[in-house]
């Protein structure tokens, strides 16, 4: 069986765009293979290094989504990165080897550097982020990486960083990932952006059904469209951009007919919308709920997953120790 790893950072909280494009995935391949999930919470650190009280927050709320979208303990291993030492120890000797020229050309370092502009992210873990996401990877020899597009940059240095290895060292210890890449590698938030926590434009797993709906109903449409009776351009509304992900195509075919033609007002066409979103999110929610009423269950999942996270990474650091001359 083929092993999949993937993480998420612990960086705020999860939302619909998480859900989309990775979550939904992660539920229905942990059926297909030997699959690796964790919380990043070293990876958290790069942009939210001055409040770590919020990481802790944001683990445990984590932890409770990927459950409440369906991931099974029994399916999968669900662990916490800090918890799994062995991911630092070779991010630090992965450091060693990776030129800085392979870091400072990957495109999302530029882009978050350029819309996280208020804080101060000229730190050494933030342009070596692809390094420690390469451990993450290669200490479990993953064959598999489920990504979205944005992501496949990270991916690409993460297997010249282990064929730099293998090649330094004389030994195949580290196979090359490939992408499984999501059908929906974005999703669009309410303000027409890509939803992001860091662009507070997120519909989030949390947020109860009235908060959903209101989100929804006062999202940004075609600007062309002031009044009921003026014509829009689906192509440049928002929220046709969720119709594509959430809508049949009988239903994007009927809004987008409607928004040319001032059939339908934007009002109608989110409220076909909304109804979507519930179908999605209410079984979600309802695991949630029930999750909540258990917290301690939560901690057993996390502490048997690092347990057998542990175990998979320390026998990738004992070829690794050898093969550098460290054992």
């Amino acid at each position: 069986m083929k092993r999949v790893l993937s993480g998420m950072q612990a960086s705020g909280k999860l939302h619909i765009g998480n859900l989309i494009g990775a979550l939904s995935n992660w539920v229905r391949i942990q059926e297909e293979y030997e699959c690796y999930y964790f919380v990043a919470d070293w990876h958290a650190l790069t942009t939210g290094y001055a409040h770590p009280e919020d990481i802790k927050a944001s683990t445990e709320d984590l932890v409770l989504n990927f459950l409440a979208a369906g991931l099974d303990p029994e399916k999968c291993t669900i662990f916490k990165q800090s918890q799994v030492l062995q991911h630092a120890e070779l991010h630090l000797i992965l450091s060693m080897i990776t030129p800085l020229g392979w870091l400072e050309r990957v495109p999302t370092y530029k882009e978050k550097k350029d819309n996280l502009q208020e804080r101060d992210l000229s730190m050494y873990g933030f342009l070596g982020y692809p390094v420690l996401q390469s451990a993450d990877i290669l200490i479990y020899k993953a064959d598999l990486v489920p990504v979205g597009v944005d992501q496949v940059p990270h991916l690409e240095i993460t297997r010249e960083i282990g064929r730099r290895f293998n090649s330094l060292y004389k030994k195949n210890v580290f196979p090359e990932p490939e992408a499984l890449l999501t059908e929906f590698p974005k999703v669009t938030g309410t303000d027409g952006r890509k939803m992001s926590k860091s662009y507070d434009n997120a519909l989030y797993l949390s947020d109860s059904p009235e908060v959903t709906e209101k989100k929804t109903r006062t999202m940004q449409t075609d600007p062309a469209r002031m009044r009921r009776t003026d014509k829009g351009d689906p192509d440049k509304c928002p929220v046709f951009d969720l119709y594509k992900v959430f809508c049949s195509e009988a239903e994007q075919a009927e809004s987008a007919e409607g928004c040319r033609t001032a059939g339908i007002g934007c009002i109608d066409c989110k409220k076909v919308l909304i109804k979507n979103i519930f179908d999605v999110m209410n079984p979600i929610w309802d695991r949630r709920s029930r999750l909540m009423e258990n917290p301690g269950r939560i901690a057993e999942i996390l502490d048997a997953g690092n347990a057998r996270a542990r175990k998979t990474a320390e026998e990738t650091m004992s070829v690794v120790r050898s093969a550098i001359g460290f054992k």
